[in-house]
């Protein structure tokens, strides 16, 4: 059907298992359990074998499942794009020494979800070098080349016909590639060299890119992924327009959108496919990008708004380097039409904080207009000084002498005057304008991305807001109608459905119909009996029989036994300081010190029993998330093996986090930690999953925890800590050494420093929370500073735990405020505002 379709690039997407989202989407849950029954195995044990797709991480890649879950529900036209992944971006086994990474082996015993397809594949080229043909035409020859070929991983929606393509890419050469005449002569690891260069694309998500190979295989992965994708988009357009191929008309076919930075080169290789392949002009071509990209930020942290190396890019793909040139060189017109050229201190500012190439030399046409106006500018300055002389030949002799003597009493400064005299124009401009020599050569990827973009989008209100006023507040001011919010949202299929059935059927039950799957606005309609002693035991129990399964999880992954009745208090997402899984370590120390100072009586009485759980990954090249992680299990290893706390304090590090754990551990939790520094966090998916499972929060205000406390109350949401606001101040306080960390946080410091938690050296994490400036020093991540409100909320945690019913209560409220965040109500805002796609029902 030759409708408007949107394609959905991302590196990640974290499937999870598909055996129970298929037949709980098809409606056969209950026939299919039946029928393995009869050939005698349980539904529950065959799903377990199932290994969950290792193709992303965290929320990036989950929020692109979640989506695809909700485009094929709603029936939209929709494809995502990623890539398949061999090895995943690691298995983590949790050692004496903390993390340690093996390669994922999901593919070990094959894939029967997807469905390889050896007839669509595409060429894909790097380095080599542009030549100009007679006509003006560029191409892109020589270098070496690899084929992408397509596996397709359907993707059914609830209760309806339609089924979507997520269509991955694996990287292979074909058997001409091969050096047979290597291989005969002995020479075996040089026969397939090509080869392995071509398949290690595809081996492993996010590799480490400390070195320059590191880096070169992330770029070779991402444009593989745009590449081969583009050329399939346009493939699929041109087969659905017949003869008659209007390539004005692809904007109102094709919506791309970037699901964050990674897939950014798309945008000059769908210029150069137009360009260079199709034979369209550049300013049709770049009309046509314009309307068909759109961007969506995940991130305010810099080191995270990818910048890669002006050489290593050009290198890599010289072609696209051109284009993406022309870009930059459009933009720079565009900031001169609007900010003019008579201030040269305001411009060099501007194009300082929105080139796409930083550091770069400016394009002629540019650096013209440029010179043109300073000359300009000097001939009005001139004719100005000489009406001044005129004036001023009338004066007396004295006068003149008295002045010569004082213009010659300073040497230095006659020198400079005659530098500025003697220095034309060009030089001048060239002086302001031109490269620094000691700088680095970048290219910043989102700025490319909001410059061809038609839509920007933030994830999270408050994080949209920060986007405009903070991290491309230029380019807002420039194209205000660009920027939009889009909150991200979670499949309540997946994440509350099937993961949690006994509480579905609760809800079912109490709202009458389980309408609330596709339109989960009907979920409020549990606030009204919050209140009920009937609903509160019921929900009370299916709360306890979810507690029972994660005690089963933690015995099977960590070999703990934990206790069924104690608080479950989680904290599970990627392992960064910005998410400060050190903050919640911190208070379990405190919480653990004051128990050891107390009586066993006085513990019972003050303390409510609490298993606090953590689970992620830190990258393998993140040290400090890693000593986190580390620093961590040390705690649960002391604690969980002192007689004198048992079962009322227990700390576990679940390994290996990954989907199938999530669907395990968000059911039966009943506190969830959302803590990150204020302005740090884009939106967060977890704490959505949390509070649709009727789990409790205690959070900063930052990312979606805003808007998830607007709708489930304020008094259901346990909030602490500086807001985003306060945080620049608050840094700049601790660099000008006004800050005094409360003593509650010294205390923790110097009880983890007596070797309480065994013998490791823990000086680097301390020192990260100490001094007041210096890299990796003076507590960026505010962690000294929101501590004492911190504990503070905890110990409310714990007073409105001790009253189960009003906790209930609490816990009805969270599911009930939940259906704001539903992924369906986000997918109609992006096809709506974003992609203009109707949805599209199958006869």
């Amino acid at each position: 059907m030759n409708v408007k379709q949107a394609y959905y690039l991302s590196m990640e997407f974290l499937q999870g298992r598909a055996l129970l989202n298929a037949i709980g989407n098809l409606g056969l849950t209950g026939p299919y359990a039946d029928a393995l029954t009869k050939l005698g195995y349980s539904l529950e044990d065959v799903a377990r074998q199932e290994p969950d797709a290792a193709l992303g991480n965290g929320g990036l890649g989950r929020l692109a499942s979640c989506f695809l879950d909700s485009m094929a529900t709603l029936n939209y036209p929709a494809w995502g794009y990623g890539l398949r992944y061999q090895y995943g971006l690691f298995k983590q086994l949790i050692t004496k020494d903390g993390q340690e990474e093996v390669a994922e082996n999901w593919l070990e015993m094959g894939n029967p979800w997807e469905i390889v397809r050896n007839d669509i594949s595409y060429p894909v080229k790097f380095y080599g070098k542009v030549i100009e043909g007679a006509d003006g035409r560029k191409e892109w020859t020589g270098g070496e080349d690899i084929t992408a070929v397509a596996y397709d991983v359907p993707i059914p929606g609830y209760k309806t016909k339609t089924t979507i393509n997520l269509r991955l890419w694996s990287t292979k050469l074909g058997a001409e590639a091969f050096d047979l005449h290597a291989f005969n002569n002995g020479d075996h690891a040089k026969a397939y060299e090509a080869q392995k260069k071509a398949e290690k694309i595809c081996y492993v998500l996010y590799p480490g890119d400390e070195s320059l190979e590191g880096k070169t295989l992330r770029l070779k992965q991402q444009y593989t992924l745009c590449s081969a994708s583009l050329q399939d988009i346009i493939a699929r357009f041109e087969k659905r327009s017949g003869n008659a191929v209007n390539w004005d008309q692809f904007p109102e076919k094709v919506a791309v959108q970037m699901n964050d930075t990674h897939p950014t080169l798309c945008i000059p290789e769908l210029l150069r496919i137009l360009m260079d392949v199709k034979g369209l002009s550049w300013k049709q071509a770049w009309e046509i990008t314009q309307r068909t990209v759109a961007y969506t930020n995940h991130t305010v942290l810099p080191e995270a708004l990818e910048k890669w190396s002006f050489t290593l890019l050009g290198e890599l793909l010289p072609r696209h380097v051109e284009i993406i040139a022309m870009i930059d060189e459009e933009l720079l017109h565009t900031i001169l039409a609007e900010y003019g050229t008579e201030d040269l201190d305001l411009l060099q500012e501007k194009l300082n904080q929105m080139r796409i190439l930083d550091n770069v030399e400016i394009p002629s046409s540019v650096l013209e207009l440029l010179i043109k106006a300073e000359e300009s500018a000097a001939d009005v300055e001139k004719g100005a000084d000489e009406e001044q002389e005129e004036e001023g030949k009338d004066d007396s002799k004295d006068e003149e002498t008295e002045a010569v003597k004082a213009e010659t009493t300073n040497e230095e400064e006659e020198t400079e005057v005659k530098k500025v005299e003697v220095e034309d124009s060009p030089a001048k401009i060239k002086r302001i304008f031109g490269p620094h020599p000691n700088k680095p050569q970048v290219v910043h990827m989102a700025n490319l991305c909001v410059v061809s973009g038609h839509a920007v989008n933030g994830v999270a209100e408050i994080h949209s807001e920060i986007v405009k006023d903070e991290v491309f507040n230029e380019f807002y001011k420039l194209w205000p109608e660009k920027f939009q919010n889009k909150t991200n949202g979670v499949t309540p299929r997946r994440w509350l459905s099937f993961c949690n059935p006994e509480l579905s059927e609760i809800i079912t039950k109490w709202i009458g119909s389980d309408d609330w799957l596709v339109n989960t606005e009907k979920l409020a309609e549990l606030r009204k009996f919050a209140d009920n002693e009937e609903l509160q035991s019921e929900w009370r129990k299916a709360k306890g029989n979810n507690k029972m399964k994660i005690v089963s999880l933690i015995k099977e992954k960590t070999g703990y036994v934990v206790s069924p009745d104690a608080m479950f208090d989680v904290q599970i997402k990627r392992i960064h300081e910005y998410k400060r899984q050190l903050l919640n370590i911190f208070g379990i120390v405190y919480r653990y010190k004051k128990m050891k100072e107390m009586s066993p009586e006085e513990r019972k009485e003050k303390f409510v029993p609490r298993v606090c759980i953590f689970g992620g990954k830190a990258f393998a090249t993140y040290v400090q998330a890693k000593r986190i992680v580390k620093f961590i299990t040390d705690v649960g290893e002391t604690v969980n093996h002192d007689p004198e706390i048992g079962d009322l304090l227990k700390v576990v590090f679940v390994p290996d986090y990954n989907v199938s754990v999530a669907e395990v551990l968000i059911p039966g939790s009943e506190l969830s930690q959302h803590i990150s520094t204020a302005g740090m966090e884009a939106s967060g998916t977890s704490n959505m999953k949390f509070s649709m499972n009727g789990c409790l929060l205690i959070g900063t205000l930052d990312g979606a925890n805003v808007e998830i406390r607007e709708e489930v109350g304020e008094d259901n949401f346990f909030l602490f800590g500086a807001q985003a606001h306060e945080i620049a101040g608050l840094r700049k306080e601790r660099a000008e050494g006004k800050f005094v960390p409360d003593p509650r946080f010294e205390e923790v410091k110097a009880f983890i420093r007596t070797g309480v938690f065994g013998t490791y050296n823990y000086e680097e994490l301390m020192g990260s929370l100490e001094g007041n400036e210096g890299y990796g020093r003076a507590d960026y991540f505010l962690v000294g500073k929101d501590f004492p409100d911190y504990i503070e909320c905890q110990d409310k945690v714990d007073e409105a735990y001790r009253d189960q019913k009003k906790w209930t209560k609490m816990s009805i409220l969270n599911t009930a405020g939940s259906f704001k965040f539903s992924s369906d109500r986000t997918i109609h805002q992006y096809a709506r505002d974003i992609w203009r796609i109707e949805p599209v029902e199958l006869p």
